[in-house]
């Protein structure tokens, strides 16, 4: 292991001093939850009669308290494929937990939206804040008190994090995440970009883009994209909470099932002893670590909004200051779609997160002395996981299997982490560069503002954006409509680009790790609805004035004098598809830099 460098120190020191309060107090709440956790001969035999009653196959050895209980927090639904393979998880972690001595049992379920499916639609409104809904259902699950650690199923885009913040309030149990995987890859990714911009620009019809999309999204697993998801399970590697290298072996196979066994057997093993639970092992270092493989892997700009929000869970302040200036100097190590040709699949086989870690670690840009729920620190997740003569075992990945997806930290792909952040007179937002082609990093154009993704749908059909343009789309923020994803703008403001246009994207909405080449500033904060009476600059913008996007300076600007505008009237919270029982969460929601969380908003923390 390499000298940590420079400013890796100076950003994890700066994170640990202003986290200095919010982590001791969360340590001290955890050691009081943890002496106060009941022991089971010390709760009511009632209480334990309603727990025990369902278990017919454990209850004796859960009436003798032979061995730990594990609670299995899942979020099983078959809608989603990348959760679909978890229906059966639960029967099959029982068996594993028995062959230890150990019980488990479904400690509850969560909700799991998909981005995918809502993609567009009004129900993108709920998604969001289905994550501090994931939390709390998290919370329920896990107050009954009934267990020795915590198996999490999850993997999907707020499901990960929901999960984790809600589990962080019981962060005196050990608890591990078990993916499912990858589904196999489908067609290539540049075959599905084609049709999807050849469909925008009207050239093939709907049934013809149907089956592209049914070719890619095709198959029990995740899906194969370096979205948000696959950046989730790429982060659990980097924060030490999978069994090594799980995160991208496809369902089905034997090493899938070696590695759930193993992750039940280390909670297992773990049960009961204070040495490795999720409060140790979630520290500023592995928020740190999160950052930095993030950046080294070009993954979702969600994650600029739900690591800030983990690390509050945590009691650890992090924000865009401290993870653009690990950008400055985290190398660029893989290029998976869509900032490259190939999916997580080939990502996994070229080496995958075992070689991106043993480089970072190696390199000096990753914190390898953390706690993980494995021995041997960050450093047992630099070997990917093999099935060998009928058994688990982990080898040490020399050299990359592909430099066109994965490169050395002393030959990046690009020697900053591509997450730039923007500030000036209309706000900060993130920049994922690394999507981005550097010729497109500074857009200087008129503005035409709209209020709608329909709206900017309708314009681009009508031929009123082709030409250079800034498209600003505002009211999109938490406490607007939930932060929807804007997704699906992408493929109409590419037609554009790829028409000779300068063109970007200025919201304050979302954009997904599959954004694409299109340059955007998003996440603005503030927000352009009011908050305590302040309207945020967006709401000032008027058809036409100047903007200027620049990720090389960190420029978010308009040369307009915005002094005495009138705020642009706020639109009208919508109803239907359920989004009138998300208000509550609008209403207390806090800006995206701190998480854009309604629940840790009203909870202090």
């Amino acid at each position: 292991m390499s000298k940590l460098h420079d400013t890796l120190h100076r950003v994890t020191s700066r994170v640990i001093e202003n986290s200095r309060k919010g982590r001791a107090d969360y340590l001290e709440l955890m050691r009081r939850e943890a002496d106060r956790r009941p022991e089971h001969k010390d709760v009511a035999c009632s209480n334990l009669a309603h727990a025990f009653a369902g278990a017919l196959e454990d209850q004796d050895a859960m009436k003798s308290g032979r061995g730990p209980n594990i609670g299995i927090v899942t979020a099983y639904n078959d809608m989603l494929s990348a959760h679909q393979p978890y229906g059966r998880y639960p029967d099959r972690l029982k068996i594993f937990a028995r062959e230890v001595g150990a019980t488990a049992q479904v400690a509850g379920g969560t909700p799991a939206m998909c981005d995918g499916v809502t993609q567009g639609e009004d129900g993108m409104e709920l998604s969001l804040f289905s994550r501090d809904n994931i939390a709390m259902a998290t919370g329920v699950a896990l107050s009954h008190q009934m267990y020795d650690g915590v198996a999490a199923l999850g993997i999907c885009d707020k499901i990960v994090p929901g999960l984790i913040i809600g589990a962080l309030r019981f962060g005196h149990l050990p608890a591990i995440f078990v993916p499912s995987g990858p589904m196999p890859s489908g067609i290539s990714n540049k075959q599905k970009q084609e049709t999807r911009q050849k469909y925008a620009a009207g050239e093939v019809g709907r049934d013809t883009l149907l089956e592209s999309e049914l070719g890619s999204y095709h198959s029990p697993g995740t899906c194969t994209f370096f979205g948000t998801a696959n950046s989730n399970q790429m982060m659990m590697e980097m924060m030490g909470l999978h069994v090594p290298g799980a995160a991208f072996v496809q369902p089905g196979t034997k090493l899938r099932q070696a590695l759930d066994r193993a992750a039940v057997h280390r909670l297992a093993q773990l049960a009961g002893t204070t040495e490795r639970t999720l409060a140790q092992v979630i520290d500023e270092k592995a928020i740190i670590n999160a950052v930095i493989g993030l950046l080294a892997t070009g993954g979702s700009t969600n994650h600029a909004i739900h690591i800030p929000a983990m690390a509050r869970a945590a009691g650890i302040h992090i924000d865009w200051s401290d993870m653009a200036e690990l950008s400055s100097v985290v190398p660029l190590l893989a290029r998976v779609y869509p900032n490259g040709a190939g999916d997580v699949n080939h990502f996994h086989s070229a080496g995958g997160m075992a070689y991106v870690i043993d480089e970072l670690v190696n390199a000096g840009l990753a914190h390898g002395d953390i706690l993980t729920v494995w021995d041997d620190g960050l450093s047992a997740y630099a070997s990917e996981p093999v099935w060998q003569d009928d058994e688990l075992a982990w080898q040490k990945v020399e050299a990359s299997r592909d430099e066109t997806m994965l490169r050395p930290a002393s030959d990046p792909f690009q020697t900053d982490g591509g997450m730039k952040l923007l500030t000036g007179n209309l706000g900060r937002a993130c920049f994922k560069s690394s999507a981005v082609s550097k010729d497109r990093w500074t857009i200087k154009a008129p503005c035409r503002v709209f209020e709608t993704q329909s709206a900017v749908t309708d314009a681009f059909k009508a031929g009123e954006l082709d030409r250079d343009v800034v498209v600003v789309v505002r009211f999109q923020g938490p406490r607007a409509n939930g932060m929807p994803e804007l997704h699906a703008l992408t493929p109409s403001l590419a037609v554009l680009q790829d028409r000779g246009h300068k063109v970007a994207l200025v919201t304050d909405g979302r954009m997904s790790g599959a954004s694409g080449k299109v340059p955007a500033a998003i996440h603005i904060t503030p927000e352009a609805k009011a908050k305590d009476g302040k309207a945020g600059p967006l709401s000032l913008l008027r058809d036409g004035d100047i903007v200027r996007v620049c990720a090389a300076t960190g420029a978010l600007s308009t040369s307009a004098d915005l002094t005495d505008r009138i705020p642009a009237k706020e639109p009208i919270a919508e109803h239907g598809v359920g989004r009138e029982l998300f208000r509550m969460f609008q209403v207390h929601a806090d800006g995206a830099e701190q998480g854009a969380s309604a629940m840790l908003a009203s909870a202090g923390l």
